[in-house]
């Protein structure tokens, strides 16, 4: 696939997006210059369904693996548990917030991030553990131009790398593109965040570019790295993901037979 193949074409390196040897600049991979309509002088990009797109509402969503359940208040105890499996911290440095010194910090922070309705919080609960060990959001909604973003992603350590993290992600994506038909998806996080780039290749997003020191978090200057799905790949990529989640595709030890994103 186009995709797949444009992914490959960057690779991380000191923690950095940074192109292959010999391929060419990103702008030639996303086929610029964009689309434009044929019947117009000077070039502009085509008609779009100009019909706002619903803003998501707080339902839980429920998978093979992992439900998602609006965040509140009540998960926060559950949460600060998760949290201890993170002896050295690995787990928050590239978000703006947390860790949390007690668990008093951990439900100050819940209540108030629960309130808030962008970002749209989640709390992750896996079947295997049965409790809340993590969150992601939808954030960035912008109704009238049908784009919306994931993100603020948190997964305690005994979540990462797992069957239900990755369908807690795909959950999200299928309900914004699928169920409320939002045009363009995207995934951003600093540029030296190894792990969510290759969460991104794997997930099939579109490598677009990297703002430079756009952001201060927790004292320190952050580049953007800019990812992107947009609705006429979706469908491709949904089938893949759902292939990759089938039941077939595990051991019983929850082990996967295969790998999501070649």
């Amino acid at each position: 696939m186009l995709r797949r193949a444009a992914v490959r074409k960057f690779v991380i390196r000191q923690g950095r997006v940074v192109r292959r040897r010999g391929a060419p600049h990103h702008h030639a991979m996303l086929h610029y210059p964009p689309p434009s309509d044929p019947n117009t002088n000077p070039p502009v990009g085509p008609l779009a369904d100009t019909t706002p797109r619903p803003i998501p509402a707080r339902v839980p969503h429920k998978g093979r693996s992992v439900d998602l359940e609006p965040l509140h208040v009540r998960h926060a105890a559950e949460l600060f548990a998760a949290a201890q499996s993170d002896r050295d911290g690995s787990s928050w440095p590239y978000l703006g917030y947390g860790p949390f010194a007690d668990a008093a910090a951990m439900r100050a922070f819940v209540g108030n991030f629960a309130a808030t309705h962008d970002p749209l919080a989640w709390a992750i609960r896996p079947h295997r553990s049965g409790t809340a060990d993590g969150w992601l959001t939808l954030m960035e909604i912008h109704p009238a131009h049908a784009h919306i973003e994931i993100g603020n992603i948190w997964f305690s350590p005994r979540m990462q790398r797992s069957r239900a993290a990755t369908e807690a992600m795909f959950l999200l994506m299928r309900h914004a593109m699928e169920d409320l038909g939002y045009r363009r998806l995207t995934w951003k996080c600093n540029a030296l965040n190894a792990p969510s780039i290759r969460a991104a290749g794997r997930l099939g997003f579109t490598y677009e570019g990297t703002l430079r020191d756009l952001l201060v978090v927790k004292g320190r200057s952050r580049s953007t790295a800019w990812f992107s799905i947009l609705a006429a790949e979706w469908p491709a990529l949904q089938a893949r993901i759902e292939a990759w989640l089938a039941d077939s595709n595990f051991t019983p030890d929850g082990t996967a037979k295969t790998r999501l994103g070649g």
